[in-house]
């Protein structure tokens, strides 16, 4: 056993067995699941106030976001109606609010054109209908991907309500065949605002948040997370049940740093990248816990543990600088043991297809100079890429010839961690500080170190991936106050 992590490991989480005496048990709840009938999955989608004030997804009636489930070769067909008021209830990181919405299928390989993953020109105010077509590719990779609003300036307000679900593309048994038959469990891990909840001091005593943090932050916790909309709840296993859990941090701002107490993660996929997929020969990894960046994914198996004995899913303490957020440890969900005999075995879609690499010799484009280098800064009018704010009308900051591999070089003189996403393109974090990774991963978002750089080789060969998209920090406050910049994909 080792333990895989894209930054600087920190100390485990003592894995002494908790007392849950004093609070109710809750079982994680499972989404509302849709999939594809005839090759096409069509649905509506509102987007409302709940009775509480916050912005929210609706589907059926509900404040829910349906789990989406696809075959490569279907259609996304949504029509989404932005049923917000005109006057918002809620402030955003710029003004003037116009409660505007959008949606970004986060991690698909998908175009960046109308009607599909367009977040510059697809936009509804209050009244308006937006219709997306999303062709998913014949050959896309399977995966756990997700579904977030993104208007910019509006963006940290609507997901951290929680404005997102999860979108499963099948087929992960074609690299992965152990996961075919076992317990899938999708969570969609979002972080709560407590800061104005007058319960604050008991859910932080609930999710059992240490008195002291692990960086210099002053500021009090004002975020703890759920899973499924639910505050530490019980996820049912077995002893010794091996099962497939593909988890999502949908948090607008906060990091995850996973353990499961006294248990691995087999990792088949990060990002919606089946880790076999440009390493045939390395399907899977063991680690003992995993830094997740806002918007990154895992999906991994795990074992129950042995009879008798406690374990908890929980994030480490994650020191996000001297001017990051607090980003405590605390509790996700506690696993609970629901007897020694096995479930039945979990029937579901099979992909039959033989499955497709794609190995790439990277060697080569790490000893040349970066082909474009990303500088975060941020001062106290805002933040920036390459000295730039971004503006809905700016040009395009750089063009990618479709067909092409690229070497950037992201860096963060800043004294807060920023997580780098790019839409459509996946890329391989090989190097972190100059120094080479361990163990490189293929991400759609990775952590920037404070002080500090990342390496990637950018994957620009899809021919779908044409058009103006967009790369930005996923810490989406940063990214609606200016850090965020056009790429054009010609």
């Amino acid at each position: 056993m080792h333990s895989i992590r894209p930054v600087a490991a920190v100390a485990l989480a003592s894995l002494c067995a908790l007392a849950m005496t004093g609070r109710q048990r809750t079982h994680a709840r499972t989404t509302p699941e849709l999939g594809a009938k005839n090759h096409t999955l069509s649905l509506t989608l509102h987007a409302g106030v709940t009775s509480d004030g916050k912005n929210s997804f609706y589907f059926n009636g509900q404040p829910d976001a349906p789990t989406l489930r696809l075959s490569p070769g279907d259609q996304l067909k949504i029509t989404y109606i932005n049923d917000l008021p005109t006057k918002p209830q809620e402030s955003c990181a710029i003004t003037p609010c116009m409660d505007m919405t959008n949606l970004h299928f986060h991690g698909l390989t998908v175009s960046p054109d109308a009607p599909q993953d367009d977040v510059l020109d697809m936009m509804a105010m209050p009244g308006q209908v937006l219709r997306y077509s999303v062709e998913i590719p014949r050959d896309h990779p399977p995966g756990l991907f997700w579904y977030h609003t993104h208007p910019h300036g509006e963006s940290h307000r609507q997901v951290l309500d929680g404005m997102s679900g999860a979108i499963v593309i099948e087929g992960m048994e074609r690299y992965a065949p152990q996961v075919g038959r076992l317990r899938e469990h999708v969570m969609v891990l979002r972080g709560r605002s407590i800061g104005h909840d007058p319960n604050a001091a008991e859910l932080r005593h609930r999710v059992e948040i240490p008195s002291k943090g692990c960086g210099g932050e002053a500021e009090a916790v004002e975020e703890i997370f759920t899973v499924n909309g639910a505050v530490r709840p019980g996820i049912e296993i077995a002893p010794n049940e091996r099962q497939f859990w593909r988890m999502v941090n949908a948090s607008a701002d906060r990091y995850l740093d996973l353990q499961l107490d006294g248990q691995t993660f087999e990792i088949v996929a990060l990002d919606g990248m089946p880790l076999a997929y440009h390493e045939p020969e390395g399907p899977t990894r063991t680690t003992d816990h995993l830094l997740l960046a806002p918007a990154g994914r895992l999906e991994a198996i795990v074992t129950g543990p042995p009879p008798g004995t406690h374990s908890a899913l929980r994030t480490l303490c994650v020191d996000t600088g001297p001017d990051g957020d607090p980003n405590p440890e605390m509790v996700l969900a506690d696993l609970v043991q629901r007897g020694s005999d096995p479930p039945p075995e979990q029937v579901h879609t099979i992909d039959n297809r033989p499955p497709l690499y794609k190995p790439i010799d990277v060697e080569p484009l790490k000893k040349v100079a970066p082909n474009f280098i990303v500088t975060f800064t941020e001062d106290k009018n805002g933040f920036y890429i390459n000295g730039r704010k971004f503006a809905p009308d700016a040009s395009p900051m750089i063009s990618a010839r479709v067909g092409t591999y690229q070497h950037w070089r992201i860096v963060n003189p800043t004294r807060e961690l920023h997580p780098f996403h790019i839409h459509q393109v996946h890329f391989l974090a090989y190097a972190e500080n100059g120094v080479a990774l361990a163990h490189p991963w293929w991400l759609d978002t990775v952590n920037v170190p404070y002080g500090g750089s990342v390496d990637v080789v950018m994957d620009f060969t899809d021919p779908v991936i044409r058009g103006m998209s967009v790369f930005h920090c996923h810490l989406l406050n940063h990214e609606d106050k200016g850090m965020m910049a056009k790429i054009f994909f010609k």
